[in-house]
């Protein structure tokens, strides 16, 4: 699929600009003129000095809080820290939990089944963890409760106070919950680390979780999530936490960044809640046995690979439908689609046919979907219009979650896809590349390469740097990796040549050595056998 080059800045490549001078348009591009901003960018606050105001939190709902947990102290009264089953809920509610039990508290952590319970605090649940303790006086709930309006309700019903933090974002009508920490700023974690934060200062240990929530969450970072990431994972590099090491140690981790949290540990961590329990994932960060460690490690890298297949088999057939399907809006559905990764399955169906998808499972008598976007179309607005065929759902305009009765599917797909017919143009369904600038292959060394980490950690609303040179030489071109999904280059221009990697390339067998191209591509280090070398990650390439 063809991509549209965005070129950010328009100015004609000058082959003798300095690494200053690169560097000076890639903050440009990035709105960072001023010299505090840059600096600020460069050398993001410590979490610890990171204030209410900062991330956007009442100060009086947090004394509110802290208050009342003081009173549960005392009273010695039972605390359930209520979480979620995805990577930032189950760090979020590790963060305070830990607080919690390291100050002497009567206190649990409760991660809901994503099949039974679905997501968020619910009247069931309340009800269950009083019966199962009589003392529970007080729930807190993580990275959830901002809605739980029926919830909340239950709670007082039963003689339990709630205290809500969350990041998501807030409902039409006022919550009763006897305290809200909630801000839209960052992640659940961090809303989480915030209050632990201020119930005691001991709490530095957590920022790892906080960076793995934060990333796995796909926050923008920039500002108080630039902050939580970038000192986060330098905890995170030397964690004391066994169940991370050993986690490290199964996936191969030599050090982590935003891509191996993202993409190596944040999978393991989700793994557990798609396919079985999310408490494996909570028990691993927060276990002190070695041997107990090495054993989930294992458990969840197994989860994984399961999981992993279990979306290949559902892409396989969603591909079949999709290759013939010539609706806007890619909707798909079977008996046999597993409800924990129908998420995962409409992204990279996304990813691959660039049009709005949506993955249903029709395992039972309440069929689940799960939505994924293209930026330009509300993909939740969309939804919204036929409410008279859905039942509840929720999301945001690239993702969204829903239930429908299968009944009422091939109407939904129609009419969806009616909808849409004026809203999705060519425009929009065209994928677009954004690069920052022009540069030729003399001006890419080693100094470029050290300035640009300055600009990491790279990420949502930070993206890697993205370069265009034009008319390159293909010297070699081979498809590599298992299954011969990618696209080992070398790629020459007068005097320097480097080693290129494309990862699932658009196009079809493999570049033909002496042609010519235009490549677009982020700078990356190779380390192989203890020496560095600098190469290319292609992006696109356009054949001159």
């Amino acid at each position: 699929m063809k991509k549209k080059w965005e070129i950010t800045n328009k100015t004609k490549s000058n082959a003798s600009g300095s690494v200053e001078d690169i560097l000076k348009i890639l903050l440009e591009n990035r709105g960072l003129t001023q010299k505090k901003l840059q600096n600020d960018f460069f050398e993001p606050k410590l979490p610890q000095k990171i204030t209410l105001k900062n991330m956007a939190l009442s100060s009086v709902q947090i004394k509110k809080a802290v208050q009342r947990l003081k009173v549960a102290k005392t009273k010695k009264e039972h605390v359930v820290v209520y979480g979620d089953y995805d990577a930032d809920g189950i760090c979020a509610t590790a963060i305070l939990w830990e607080t919690l039990h390291k100050l002497g508290y009567d206190t649990m952590p409760y991660i809901p089944d994503r099949f039974k319970e679905g997501y968020g605090i619910n009247p069931e649940s309340v009800q269950k963890l009083k019966k199962a303790n009589k003392n529970l006086k007080l729930i807190i709930t993580v990275d959830n409760g901002i809605v739980a309006y029926d919830a909340i309700k239950k709670a007082k019903e039963l003689g339990i106070d709630v205290i809500v933090t969350d990041h998501h974002q807030i409902g039409k009508k006022k919550l009763n919950a006897l305290a809200v920490v909630h801000s839209t700023v960052s992640s659940g974690s961090a809303v989480s680390w915030i209050l632990a934060r201020e119930i005691s200062k001991s709490v530095a240990d957590s920022l790892d979780l906080v960076a793995i929530g934060t990333i796995a969450d796909q926050m923008p970072l920039t500002g108080v999530s630039r902050s939580f990431v970038k000192h986060g994972l330098k905890v995170l590099n030397n964690t004391k936490r066994l169940g991370i090491r050993a986690i490290m140690r199964e996936s191969r981790i030599q050090k982590a960044g935003t891509f191996e949290v993202g993409f190596i540990l944040a999978p393991r961590l989700n793994a557990a809640g798609r396919l079985t329990h999310a408490i494996d994932s909570l028990r691993l960060l927060c276990t002190r046995n070695f041997y107990r460690a090495n054993e989930l490690s294992l458990s969840l890298g197994r989860v994984n690979g399961k999981r992993q297949k279990i979306v290949e088999e559902v892409l396989i057939k969603a591909e079949k439908s999709a290759k013939t399907n010539k609706d806007q809006i890619i909707v798909i559905s079977d008996k046999n689609y597993h409800e924990g990764v129908i998420g995962l399955a409409a992204g990279k169906i996304t990813g691959q046919y660039y049009r709005p998808s949506i993955v249903i499972s029709e395992n039972g008598d309440i069929a689940k979907a799960s939505a994924r976007s293209i930026p330009g179309f509300n993909i939740i607005k969309a939804i919204k219009q036929l409410d008279n065929l859905i039942i509840g759902g929720g999301g945001h305009p690239m993702a969204a979650g829903f239930s429908i009765i299968p009944g009422n599917i091939n109407k939904f797909r129609k009419e969806i896809n009616e909808f849409a017919k004026t809203k999705l143009t060519k425009k929009i369904l065209t994928p677009k590349l954004k690069i920052d600038m022009e540069l030729q292959f003399n001006q890419l060394n080693q100094e470029l390469m050290d300035e640009m980490s300055k600009l990491d950690p790279f990420g949502t609303g930070n993206p890697q740097p993205v370069f265009v040179t034009k008319k390159v030489s293909v010297i070699e071109a081979k498809r590599v990796g298992a299954e011969k999904k990618h696209l080992k280059l070398k790629l020459g221009q007068g005097e320097r040549v480097f080693d290129a990697i494309w990862f699932n390339p658009s196009i079809k067998g493999t570049l033909k050595p002496k042609s010519t191209v235009d490549v677009a591509y982020s700078l990356d280090e190779n380390v192989y056998n203890g020496k560095t070398t600098l190469q290319l990650k292609v992006k696109d390439v356009k054949v001159g």
